[in-house]
């Protein structure tokens, strides 16, 4: 995984580029009619019910526009809200506060969607060893963003980009000449490399696992789209082994399910792709 140092890079370069997107030479509306002294104060309203993510997010945005607002948090991140609650307030330059909204509030409602969705899952799993994990299919220009909700909502996080973990899918192993092969040469390049890149291979079916499990150093087994049945005989073969991830068909009815059949993890794109923002507005008072 990317270092926090990594990370919090990645929330800079996040926040820098959305306000250029959206302020780029000025934000007329607000310079036309409200004097540059003007101050305010404005709250941050729960209109809909969920898990709230966002506010370190947001307190970052107030204070790349202006280091003078002021935040009063009265909810923290991962705490569960519901309609009507005021998440915090924010105070100083009417200008400023006008200027981040738009990025406190796009940000905060996709962060909380996930963040609900995520501890959706986990409470599903409550009384197994099985964790849930994030993926690559994020939006992007904002991965960081998404993966830090998942984590606000009880989830963990899968690797973070291309760069930081090896996985071995079927295509890979398709364009690499067979699962084998794909392992050899996987290897052959870390060492050659000198990088230390935890490895993970899919496998499609039971005959895959097997092949899989004649090589050594691999992190984790992949069973991609199997059955409950074939899912209990690939933990039963790969044992101690290497760690299990489940992948493919997960929803709220199969999760359990599959948790039920021994793996370690659980891997859904749906956290992230398939989510409906949490309704949130900033006011006036």
């Amino acid at each position: 995984m990317i270092s926090e140092g990594q990370f919090r890079e990645e929330l800079d370069l996040i926040i820098k580029n959305a306000i250029r997107e959206d302020v780029g030479d000025g934000d007329h509306s607000s310079l036309a009619c409200i004097p540059a002294n003007a101050t305010g104060k404005a709250k941050l309203l729960v209109k809909d019910h969920g898990i709230i993510a966002g506010v370190d997010f947001a307190k970052k945005v107030f204070q790349y526009v202006d280091g003078s607002l002021v935040v009063e948090e009265l909810i923290k991140d991962g705490t569960p809200v519901k309609f009507g609650d005021i998440v915090f307030y924010v105070s100083g330059s009417s200008q400023s506060i006008l200027m981040a909204e738009r990025l406190v509030l796009n940000g905060m409602q996709r962060m909380s969607a996930i963040a609900t969705k995520t501890n959706y899952f986990v409470k599903l799993l409550e009384g197994t060893n099985t964790k849930i994990l994030d993926t690559r299919k994020t939006t992007p220009g904002i991965r960081a963003l998404e993966k830090w909700a998942v984590k606000i909502g009880g989830g963990e996080n899968h690797r973070f980009a291309l760069y930081d973990m090896v996985m071995l899918k079927d295509n890979h192993i398709d364009f690499a000449g067979g699962i084998t092969k794909a392992i050899e040469k996987t290897q052959q390049y870390l060492a050659d490399k000198k990088l230390d890149l935890r490895i993970i291979v899919e496998a499609r079916n039971l005959k895959e696992v097997e092949v899989i499990l004649q090589a050594q150093g691999i992190y984790r087994i992949l069973l991609d789209n199997f059955s409950f049945e074939d899912t209990r005989k690939a933990v039963k073969m790969i044992g101690d082994k290497c760690l299990t991830e489940s992948s493919g068909g997960i929803n709220g009815e199969t999760v359990r399910k599959y948790a039920e059949c021994g793996v370690n993890f659980i891997s859904s794109g749906a956290l992230t792709h398939s989510i409906y923002n949490m309704d949130l507005s900033l006011k006036a008072v």
